[in-house]
């Protein structure tokens, strides 16, 4: 499988995207995959401040509920209303529309830098599918 460079990633299988001062998260295409079909996701309110590993929310799909673990540390500034209608986005487009929560990270200059980059998340995944 091959992800996005201009992503960072964790061992949880979630993503984290620097979009200006902001990033946005979500789950990568390996763990939406691993989940099937996504039937209804519980994001956390707006303000909510999380630290790394924080679980911030749920993913329930047709096979089992997972926890959402937060790459980064700060405040959650939006989240995906969409998915409320259409928690499906999550498996059509995890990269895209199907984002999860945007974080005001609380060090913008070191808010990634412990995540995987795309080739070191790759080589992850792919010793997971060995």
């Amino acid at each position: 499988m091959k992800f996005p460079s201009d992503a960072r990633y964790s061992r949880e299988h979630e993503w984290a995207r620097f979009d200006g001062d902001d990033v946005i998260v979500g789950i990568t295409p390996y763990a939406a995959d691993e989940l099937g079909d996504v039937v209804y996701v519980e994001l956390p309110a707006v303000g909510l401040h999380v630290e790394v590993m924080d679980e911030f929310g749920t993913v329930e799909s047709v096979k089992a509920v997972s926890p959402l673990y937060a790459p980064v540390a700060g405040d959650i500034i939006g989240v995906n209303e969409a998915l409320d209608g259409a928690p499906e986005l999550v498996n059509s487009s995890p990269m895209g529309d199907g984002w999860l929560i945007r974080v005001r990270p609380d060090d913008h200059a070191t808010a990634v830098e412990d995540l995987l980059d795309a080739e070191a998340y790759d080589a992850f995944v792919d010793e997971l599918l060995a």
